[in-house]
């Protein structure tokens, strides 16, 4: 390798490393209120920088390149006399080709969210946002062992955040309220819109988002060399492993809260949009089945009429019934817009309109 792609491979590794825990740092510091975005950011940026080390190494500049043919000193783009160097976009594709797993879609989460987010104030979405936060580091982590080893791995540098409360105070719950404001209602719909898209092995991946219950570790003793928090490696293709993940899952369910019944609709209103949106007829009695064999939320006389898919069905335990997302109505409209789409859904041809 060429002493000058040497040298770049160690700027950006070192780029990355240093954004990655920029990154952390001003996700954990407590007090600040916009923290999910100096996250984004700072994470996006180290993503790139990873990526940049791994085509220097490769010998392959990340430099867009001039069309034609040009002589050898300027065959790439230049801005202001520098090179125009690949966004993370254009890495991704470049790295991933034509494959689609969980890692990729997670950081294709983030690149959007940071382009809605880059100039609001939005704090009380952070909560609800930690999975995929989480997941892209650690992903980030899984990529610089694997390309460049494990003295480049993250965990030294870093600690588990402390936590003060064991749950949520209610002020959290009133500022959710907050959230139908119109920024907010952007951000909110392009989450939901982007999660709704996801197969379900892949929204379920802890690849696309890393989210944890809390459980007390208790020990008969302890020494100084013990650590006081571990993470336990889920293999995701040991079926064992899923099935224990499975029934902590069960045992510890988190019970979601829907935000003020926002952007939510009544199964009426879901029939007649996905009717007026698809070319075949959409009725009650169709709805009724997509949601059951999609899963969406519980079997009717469930005695945890809560534990729903909250991407796109919530409870609302005030009026006793189920209000629908956005997400849900574009799922079912792009899924339902084909003959094989809709018996795929549904287990039976759809009626013409």
């Amino acid at each position: 390798m060429p002493k000058g792609l040497r040298q770049a491979v160690k700027d950006n590794l070192a780029k990355c490393r240093a954004a990655a825990i920029a990154a952390v740092d001003a996700y954990n510091r407590p007090g600040p209120q916009f923290r999910t975005a100096h996250y984004v950011v700072l994470i996006v940026m180290a993503w790139t920088s990873a990526f940049h080390a791994i085509y220097f190494r490769r010998g392959r500049p990340p430099y867009y390149k001039r069309p034609g043919k040009k002589p050898k000193g300027d065959r790439y783009v230049r801005i202001d006399g520098d090179f125009k160097h690949w966004e993370l976009s254009k890495c991704l594709n470049e790295y991933f080709d034509s494959n689609n797993p969980p890692e990729r879609k997670n950081i294709e989460f983030l690149i959007g969210l940071r382009n809605k987010i880059e100039h609001r104030h939005l704090p009380l979405l952070d909560a609800s946002l930690y999975g995929e936060c989480q997941a892209a580091l650690l992903n980030l982590e899984d990529l610089l062992v694997s390309e460049f080893g494990a003295e480049y791995a993250l965990a030294e540098q870093l600690a588990v955040s402390l936590q003060f409360g064991r749950s949520i105070p209610p002020e959290k719950k009133r500022a959710a309220k907050q959230l139908a404001t119109t920024n907010a209602k952007t951000i909110k719909a392009y989450v939901e819109t982007f999660r709704g898209s996801l197969p379900s092995t892949t929204l379920n991946s802890t690849k696309y988002s890393f989210n944890v219950f809390l459980v007390p570790k208790v020990a008969k003793s302890a020494s100084v060399a013990d650590a006081s928090v571990e993470f336990i490696k889920l293999d995701e293709k040991n079926s064992d492993d899923v099935a224990r993940l499975e029934k902590l899952n069960v045992l510890i369910k988190e019970k979601l809260i829907p935000i003020a019944n926002l952007d939510l609709y009544k199964p009426t209103q879901v029939v007649k949009t996905v009717q007026d949106r698809i070319p075949f007829r959409f009725t009650m009695s169709n709805h009724t089945d997509a949601r059951d064999r999609l899963k969406v939320r519980p079997l009717a006389g469930s005695p945890k009429p809560e534990c729903t898919d909250a991407t796109y069905c919530v409870y609302d335990k005030v009026h006793k019934d189920y209000l629908y997302t956005e997400a849900w109505i574009k799922r079912l409209v792009k899924a339902l817009a084909t003959e094989s789409g809709f018996k795929s859904v549904l287990g039976y041809d759809p009626d013409p309109k």
